[in-house]
């Protein structure tokens, strides 16, 4: 999976940024280390849930996909921020510029909302994943453009779908050290929260993490949060908020809500740009929601070798 921020026009403040959850690297080595927490005679062993997960976040990896759905875009961005900046950092903070040279006291009581609806075609044989898509509106008007790349704003993303396996992957997790934060029900089903972090002992690592809400009976992956802090180019971030006097905070969260043939499709992505004080009131600067709906499926299989 692939999160990417767009490049500035003018101030070059925010290069694009590389969020990639299946291209990590682990020493052969490397034993899987796992925080015990005390547990009580009813509650889920973290080995045998990790083991669970290991196998579902194997059986996605060695999937045949083919699939279409409606992919449904919204972007709310609050520039009042920037108000108080230079004139070329309040019209840069994107790509597309739709704030334009505008008057700056405009922009203190202006929102901007962006809208997008794409036909996604997602297609995945031999570990090779390609994504293909037509827009079919942007902001309510009727669009037909085919083969496109992604017209959001300020966040862009890729193989969303592949999270999981970055996180749980057999060849993956000696690299992490786990533990259960937190116990759910979902529909009468027992959800583990499982948080992950890279191994202490490893400190030129760069491995994602954060947290999974995971099935008790199966390992299923239903929810991952992200921690900002190995966001590729999260230095950026820092950088924009030393323009604003206060610390970056960014969330990146998808839900996989979606089952077929025994593997969770992508329903929500969410992801938010805010800015903290030193006093910890935090400043939204732009939120980004992906809705997916209306699942064709054509191919759902798992390779065997």
């Amino acid at each position: 999976m692939k999160f990417l921020i767009k490049r500035p026009k003018v101030f070059v403040l925010l290069p694009i940024f590389l969020l990639t959850l299946t291209m990590i690297t682990i020493s052969a080595d490397s034993t899987i280390v796992i925080r015990k927490t005390e547990q009580s005679s009813d509650s889920i062993n973290l080995e045998d849930l990790l083991v669970k997960a290991a196998a579902y976040a194997d059986r996605l990896e060695a999937s045949v996909l083919y699939f279409v759905c409606r992919e449904e875009i919204k972007e709310w961005i609050d520039p009042r921020i920037e108000a108080n900046l230079s004139i070329s950092v309040v019209y840069s903070w994107t790509g597309s510029d739709p704030v334009g040279r505008r008057d700056i006291s405009r922009l203190r009581a202006r929102r901007i909302k962006k809208s997008y609806v794409y036909d996604y075609q997602c297609i995945r044989k031999g570990g090779k994943i390609q994504e293909r898509r037509i827009l079919l509106e942007e902001d309510g008007k009727t669009k037909n453009e085919s083969d496109v790349s992604l017209k959001t704003s300020v966040f862009r993303y890729a193989t969303n779908m592949m999270g999981p396996v970055g996180l749980f992957g057999a060849r993956f997790q000696p690299g992490y050290e786990y533990k259960i934060v937190g116990e759910e029900k979902k529909k009468r089903r027992k959800v583990v929260i499982v948080e992950a972090e890279p191994k202490l002992d490893d400190p030129t690592s760069t491995n994602l993490y954060g947290k999974a809400w995971l099935f008790a009976d199966t390992g299923d992956i239903l929810k991952i949060e992200w921690n900002e802090n190995r966001i590729g180019h999260f230095e950026i971030f820092e950088e924009r908020g030393k323009q604003f006097e206060r610390t970056p905070r960014i969330k990146v969260r998808t839900e996989f809500g979606i089952e077929k043939n025994g593997l969770r499709f992508p329903s929500r992505l969410y992801m938010e740009e805010a800015y903290s004080t030193q006093h910890g009131r935090a400043f939204v600067r732009s939120k980004t929601t992906v809705e997916y709906k209306d699942f064709k499926f054509f191919t759902v299989e798992v390779e065997i070798k």
